[in-house]
């Protein structure tokens, strides 16, 4: 009896494909990135900027979804967690411009709290949080872009 995860018979498709190592690679990334948020706010105590907590609504699904599509090797897990990949990176570039001042300051939009263009936290000597959550949210997008690109051509 042939499925349409090609051929495969079972409940879920096999694992032996690349496909679900970028998938897994994804979800890696989405994984780490939402540990390293919650560690920074609950563990190192610093409260998330406006814009951080946008970043932090876009990346903490994506752990969840594309671990359940990599369980799975769904393709469809990769579908709906593009669209929060590629929100993430416009929050976090709009965001790495404002910490590098290239936004004028009526644009920032930051009220009460943490401001959203004066960051304190370094890493490694100088590289800022957004940074990171842009570097984060592009590695998933792309990954996700191959994996789609792939799955395609199998499906084909």
């Amino acid at each position: 009896m042939s499925s349409t995860y090609g051929g495969h018979t079972g409940p879920f498709p096999t694992r032996s494909s690349t496909g679900w190592v970028l998938l897994s690679a994804a979800w890696a990334a989405a994984l780490v990135s939402t540990f390293a948020a919650l560690f920074i706010g609950e563990v190192m105590g610093m409260t998330p900027c406006q814009l951080c907590w946008y970043q932090r609504i876009l990346m903490f699904p994506l752990a969840v979804m594309l671990g359940m599509a990599a369980y799975c090797n769904d393709r469809r897990g990769a579908v709906y967690s593009l669209p929060f990949a590629l929100g993430g990176i416009a929050l976090a570039s709009y965001h790495s411009a404002l910490v590098a001042g290239w936004v004028p300051q009526w644009w920032i939009p930051c009220g009460a709290g943490p401001s959203c263009s004066d960051q304190k936290l370094v890493i490694l000597g100088d590289i800022q949080i957004p940074w990171l959550s842009l570097l984060a949210f592009a590695a998933i997008a792309v990954l996700l872009l191959f994996y789609l690109k792939k799955s395609a051509h199998e499906n084909q």
